[in-house]
């Protein structure tokens, strides 16, 4: 069993009102080798909502209170982040999952690259907030640029 960004699984959790489904994902959703978590949603946000970017690092910097998470309309969304990230993490404890597939380049669930925190479109290397909390909790990341690179598929 493995974890993956249900907005990857089909569910329509972007803050865009939209989803990203992949196939294979989707499939194992279907068959019950994964569970879908959406740290976003889990720690209250709405969808659609503002996008959202972090501004002074990455996820590593926003537990260690270097770095924060705000939305285009200028609100500070990070207690939702960490609540999200604290909640997706209990869910996938409860299962016993230890690897996940998460989306790149989002605040939350990026693995190799994040926003830069000024929404103009550039990225720079760094974490999302769930993923930072996931990998302190020592549990593996891939993204859906590199999944198939898992141990146990």
């Amino acid at each position: 069993m493995l974890g993956i960004s249900a907005c990857l699984g089909g569910v329509f959790c972007r803050y865009d009102g939209g989803t990203q489904p992949v196939e294979q994902l989707v499939t194992w959703v279907k068959e019950g080798k994964a569970v879908m978590i959406c740290p976003e949603v889990l720690g209250g946000l709405p969808t659609p909502r503002p996008p959202a970017e972090i501004q002074g690092g990455d996820g590593f910097d926003v537990w260690a209170g270097r770095a924060r998470v705000v939305n285009t309309e200028g609100v500070d969304v990070t207690k939702a982040y960490q609540k999200g990230a604290i909640k997706a993490f209990e869910a996938l404890q409860e299962q016993g999952i230890t690897q996940v597939i998460l989306k790149e380049r989002s605040p939350s669930c990026g693995s190799h690259l994040i926003y830069d925190g000024t929404f103009s479109g550039i990225k720079e290397a760094g974490v999302g907030v769930a993923t930072a909390y996931f990998l302190k909790q020592g549990l593996k990341v891939y993204s859906e640029e590199n999944w198939q690179e898992m141990e146990d598929l």
